[in-house]
């Protein structure tokens, strides 16, 4: 099952066009029923449920409603979490007992887009085969004969204190003999998923707490603001004179730093940095740390010289989390800001990743320029292409000659890495290396290989 194509699950979930296939309510509808089939339990005496969350999207009311709708018609009870970030979404799946939990987001994406994706109980998201398992019940229209009547039907209801709930446990995960008193924080929330919670928690720590993107209107979430544009977090850093500066995505799930000069942090530093003090309490297993095959080569190189391993897996979180259990694993993360402290929880969170910063800026008493002062970020240039189809690469000749050159120009020096997104339809071009001439100059020759091989 597992080397099936895919129909319907990208990198992370379902993701499209809201109120284009595959994003559509009967689609939304369709999922709720197959999930619900998937993790209910057999056992006559208990009541499987299944809570749902969201960003702050103007299209997630059409969803929320179906996928309630499909929940509750396989015999299953919806349980409405609102607007909440999705590792509390994750967060609130373990903690309620309940049999799977479902995200409605499209991240980082405009608010034009959305997603589906899911949690098992155990608050991880879902590998590979139950995924396939979900896409073929829909997608073979199995489940007409699955449907309950009566007094089995599901019941609908919502759930008023998640945000608490959350809140209360993101301050658990920071060490209690510590506090943000005389830290002055800027943050901003995308207007997503993360407006409430991350300034209460800050606030409730002792911080001094400015914000921006935090007035959701429905359109407004990721537009330009949050972790993919950290221009007027910085500036606001810069103006104020903050201790740091905590750029979220839309759902929250990922984040981007600025120290006190402005300066961007990104996630291969941020990984260092706690790398680093996860090592020295004993915390970071086998001394690794996972991360993908954007990550730098000079978070690679930062982690040797310490004494450190890195392990690359394919672009997404959730093959950063399935290595890291499979191997043991405590740390991992991505670039863009997906961090995942396996020890606190299970999937990456944003929030919980800038509040581990802020313990050790504040158990060392250093400024965040200062915990990352260590980390050479090797030049690397990324284009992104956008297409119209997705053959394999493999499949055209002189796309794999531009690669074949620009890997034997910059051997032991530099990496190449060319993909589709698994979550838009846009070919990925990454090349890194000493020479930032150098590297465009390899970039623009295989984005014009694959211009000429698909006429994108």
């Amino acid at each position: 099952m597992s080397n099936s194509p895919r129909k319907l699950f990208g990198t992370d979930g379902i993701r499209g066009r809201a109120n284009d296939y595959p994003m559509t309510p009967e689609m939304a509808v369709q999922l709720g029923r197959a999930v619900a089939h998937v993790f209910k339990r057999s056992d006559p005496h208990s009541r499987p449920r299944i809570v749902i969350g969201k960003d702050t999207r103007l299209s997630n009311y059409m969803f929320e409603t179906a996928l309630q709708a499909g929940i509750c018609s396989m015999g299953v009870d919806a349980v409405q979490l609102g607007v909440l970030p999705t590792p509390g979404i994750a967060y609130m799946t373990t903690g309620m007992r309940a049999d799977a939990g479902v995200v409605i987001s499209a991240s980082h994406n405009a608010f034009d887009d959305n997603g589906i994706k899911f949690f098992a109980a155990d608050g991880f998201k879902l590998p590979d085969d139950v995924e396939l398992q979900i896409e073929e019940l829909v997608t073979r229209g199995a489940l007409e004969t699955h449907r309950v009547h009566g007094a089995e039907i599901g019941r609908a209801y919502r759930i008023q204190d998640a945000v608490g709930r959350y809140s209360v446990f993101l301050k658990e995960t920071f060490p209690r003999h510590l506090d943000l008193t005389a830290t002055r924080v800027v943050i901003d929330c995308a207007n997503g998923a993360g407006y409430k919670v991350a300034p209460e928690v800050l606030y409730e720590l002792g911080a001094e707490v400015i914000t921006l993107g935090a007035a959701p209107n429905g359109t407004n979430i990721n537009a330009g603001c949050g972790a993919l544009y950290p221009e007027q977090l910085a500036a606001k850093v810069r103006e104020l004179r903050a201790d740091i500066g905590i750029a979220l995505d839309g759902d929250a799930d990922r984040c981007i730093l600025c120290d006190e000069t402005g300066a961007v942090v990104d996630g291969d530093a941020i990984l260092l940095l706690l790398a680093k003090d996860m090592r020295d309490a004993g915390r970071l297993t086998k001394d690794t740390v996972v991360a993908t095959v954007m990550s730098n080569l000079g978070l690679e190189r930062a982690l040797k010289r310490e004494g450190m391993s890195l392990e690359r897996v394919k672009v997404g979180d959730r093959h950063v989390v399935e290595r890291m259990r499979a191997s043991g694993y405590s740390l991992g993360g991505e670039q863009s800001g997906h961090l995942v402290v396996l020890d606190r929880a299970t999937t990456g969170d944003g929030l919980l990743a800038a509040l581990q910063v802020l313990a050790v800026m504040a158990s060392r008493k250093m400024k965040l320029s200062q915990l990352t002062a260590d980390y050479k970020r090797v030049p690397q240039v990324l284009k992104n292409l956008r297409v119209s189809q997705k053959p394999p690469l493999q499949s055209m000749p002189n796309v794999v000659e531009a690669i074949g050159v620009a890997e034997k120009a910059l051997e032991g020096r530099g990496r190449v890495l060319v993909r589709y997104s698994g979550t838009e339809k846009k070919c990925r071009v990454m090349v890194e290396g000493d020479s930032m001439s150098v590297i465009n100059e390899h970039a623009d020759n295989v984005v014009a290989a694959v211009k000429d091989a698909i006429g994108a």
